[in-house]
């Protein structure tokens, strides 16, 4: 039985121990498992790498009807990712190939990072540290101060997972949540002390700091624009830990240099790619924190995602489906 890992090379996991030892405890010490670098110019040689696996372990090699061909023995793709939209689902389930992204490894971890983020923020920190580094300058009063936060209110979108740990973090600091989630129900809200709003106008009108954890859809893309910028009627905070796409990027920057907004924390952006990272404009200013996608990353999330990636693979080559974590095709 042959298990391959492969992905781009700065997306595979730093190490491949605890992987190894997962799939060889599970399936036997006879499990052969190979790690390959992969690139979009050495499609052909992975193909190669493909013919004779019976597992894919992935994140973000496009999985075609080509790919597929490739592969006569496959039977499941493992994805080291929540996100699965690099695999034709259709193609895989026509060939009885079970695909398992991995629906639960780093709530906790963005929701303490959206915490730690808002909170530098409304402390002005990225302000003052700057002024001290750049400036040497030894002054409190460069930057208007603002409330306690326990005298705020949070405005959350999405109140799946990630905005319920979120809200539960910041209501131990006092501050007032909201939340607009067209698919939450109001006493689910209520069980966590949250308010729950018909209308996203209400949190335009009344937040402070305005976070986003929604799912990317159709109805959500481009959602923060100008005009939506331009309704937030107390100068919040924009906080995005959600997608990138969700974000006019354009409109940000003029929503922060017209003053419609404090300032904005963004772990995502619209272009991720390394080599176009210079050309964002939001980039180089004392009122925006961006961090490269790295609200998920601790080394408990790591663990918990090659853990589940990799066990998914055992159980579900066991036939122990029910214990797989999350299974996206029929069978």
């Amino acid at each position: 039985m042959k298990v391959l890992i492969a992905d781009y090379a700065e997306l595979l996991m730093p190490t491949h121990d605890l992987e190894t030892q997962v799939l060889k405890e599970g399936l036997g010490e006879d499990c052969e498992v190979e790690v390959y670098e992969y690139t979009d110019e050495k499609r052909e040689e992975f193909y190669g790498k493909l013919a004779d696996a019976d597992a894919l372990l992935t994140g973000f090699i496009r999985m075609d009807a080509e790919a597929m061909e490739h592969a006569p023995k496959l039977r499941i793709i493992s994805i080291n990712a929540t996100g699965y939209d690099k695999v034709d689902l259709d193609e895989a389930n026509r060939r009885h190939i079970g695909v398992c992204p991995v629906g639960e490894y780093c709530t906790i971890d963005v929701a303490e990072h959206t915490i730690c983020v808002m909170l530098a923020m409304v402390k002005n920190l990225k302000h003052y540290m700057h002024a001290l580094e750049r400036d040497y300058n030894w002054n409190y009063l460069i930057v208007e101060p603002n409330q306690r936060i326990k005298d705020m209110t949070l405005g959350i979108f999405g109140l799946g997972k990630i905005g319920t740990a979120v809200a539960l973090r910041a209501q131990g600091l006092g501050i007032r949540v909201m939340a607009y989630d067209k698919f939450a129900s109001p006493t689910y809200a209520e069980d966590f002390g949250v308010k729950l709003v018909d209308d996203p106008e209400e949190i335009f009108e009344k937040a402070d700091v305005i976070t986003n954890h929604m799912n990317l859809t159709e109805d959500n893309y481009d959602f923060f624009n100008l005009d939506v910028f331009r309704r937030m009627k107390k100068r919040p905070y924009f906080l995005n830990a959600g997608r990138g796409a969700s974000v006019v990027e354009e409109d940000l920057k003029t929503a922060l240099d017209e003053g419609l907004i404090k300032g904005a924390a963004l772990d995502t952006i619209r272009d991720e790619k390394p080599e176009h990272i210079a050309e964002n404009p939001l980039l180089g200013r004392d009122d925006v924190i961006i961090t490269p996608h790295t609200a998920f990353y601790s080394t408990s999330s790591v663990e918990d995602l090659e853990r589940t990636s990799t066990k998914n693979i055992v159980y579900y080559l066991k036939g122990e489906l029910n214990k797989v974590f999350k299974l996206v095709t029929k069978w």
